[in-house]
C-alpha cells in the first residue's frame, strides 16, 4: 500500500514542479533578486504547483510512516520522469532522445534496486547524537552546493542549486518518518518536540534552492540533480539513523541498478534548454 502512496507523491511532486517552474518563469525577478520569493507567492500557477507539491509531502509522509525510508524514496526520485511530459507541454522543456533514455534508465535502475535491494525497514528509535551528526553534515553540504550554484549560470547553477536542495529535502523525510509518528498526541507534543522545528528549516531551506534551480528555466538539471542527490542521501539516512538494511545476499546488483539510476539522471541533467523567444525587431 505505501509503494501506490509513494508513487502517487511522485506524480504530484512532478505536477507541482513544472507549474512552479512555469510560474517562476512567469515573474520578472531574477534567481537572485529578493523580490522574486515575494512575486512567486502571489502567482496563481505558481500556489497551484505549491498545492500540489503539499499533497505530494502528505502522501510521502503516510507513505513513511508505513514503510522504509529507502524504498519510499525511490519511488519518489521517479518524479523526474513523470515530470518529462508535463515540462514539454507546459515550459516547453527539450525532450531529445539522450533524456529519454536517461528516463529510462533511471526507471530501470530504481526496478532492479528495490528488486535485489530489498530494502528493509529498522528502527526509528535513534540516538541524539546520531541526528546532531546527520544534521550538522547536511548543513554543510547545502551550505557549500549553494555557494557554488549561486556563483555559477545555466545547466550548472540548476545542477549545483538542485542537489543543495536534494540534500535539503533528504533530511526533511528523515525528519518526516519521525513526525509522523507524533501527530495525534496533541498540539503541545508536536510544538515541544525538535522534528517540528528540522522538519521546517529543511523544507524551507529545500524550497528555497529548488525555486532558484528551477528558475533557470532548465527543468531536467535543476529536478534530476535534487532526485538524484535526495536518493542517494536518503539512502545514507536511512542506513544510518534508522538501521535499514539492504540484503547482504544481493547487495551486488542493488549497487547496480542504484548506480544505474544515478547514471540515468547524470544523462537528465545534461538536458538542453528550452528555447526563448526573440524579441521582435521594430520596424519604420
Amino acid at each position: 500500500m505505501y509503494q501506490l502512496l509513494a508513487l502517487a507523491a511522485a506524480v504530484a511532486f512532478a505536477l507541482g514542479s513544472v507549474l512552479q517552474q512555469k510560474g517562476g518563469l512567469e515573474v520578472d525577478a531574477g534567481g537572485n533578486d529578493p523580490r522574486f520569493l515575494v512575486q512567486i507567492l502571489s502567482h496563481p500557477i505558481w500556489l497551484a504547483g505549491g498545492g500540489c507539491q503539499m499533497a505530494g509531502w502528505i502522501l510521502q509522509a503516510v507513505a513513511l510512516d508505513k514503510g522504509p525510508l529507502i524504498v519510499v524514496q525511490s519511488l519518489t526520485t521517479l518524479s523526474l520522469v513523470i515530470a518529462l511530459p508535463f515540462g514539454r507541454r507546459l515550459t516547453d522543456q527539450v525532450v531529445t532522445r539522450r533524456v529519454w533514455a536517461g528516463a529510462a534508465a533511471a526507471t530501470a535502475g530504481i526496478i532492479i534496486f528495490l528488486s535485489a535491494g530489498s530494502p528493509s525497514g529498522g528502527t526509528s528509535n535513534t540516538s541524539a547524537s546520531a541526528w546532531w551528526r546527520a544534521c550538522l553534515s547536511v548543513l554543510v553540504i547545502v551550505v557549500a552546493l549553494g555557494l557554488v550554484g549561486f556563483r555559477r549560470d545555466g545547466a550548472v547553477r540548476a545542477l549545483m542549486l538542485g542537489s543543495a536542495a536534494g540534500v535539503g529535502f533528504a533530511l526533511q523525510a528523515s525528519v518526516t518518518k519521525v513526525f509522523v509518528t507524533l501527530v495525534g498526541h496533541g498540539l503541545s507534543t508536536i510544538i515541544s518536540s525538535w522534528t517540528t522545528y528540522v522538519l521546517i528549516a529543511s523544507a524551507v531551506v529545500g524550497f528555497v534552492l529548488q525555486q532558484a534551480a528551477l528558475k533557470t528555466g532548465i527543468l531536467a538539471p535543476a529536478v534530476a540533480s535534487s532526485n538524484a542527490v535526495t536518493l542517494a542521501a536518503s539512502v545514507v539516512l536511512g542506513i544510518t539513523i534508522f538501521n535499514e538494511t539492504i540484503a547482504g545476499d544481493h547487495l551486488a546488483p542493488a549497487v547496480i541498478g542504484l548506480a544505474i539510476t544515478l547514471a540515468g539522471i547524470a544523462l537528465l541533467a545534461g538536458a538542453q534548454a528550452p528555447p526563448r523567444p526573440v524579441p521582435a525587431v521594430g520596424g519604420g
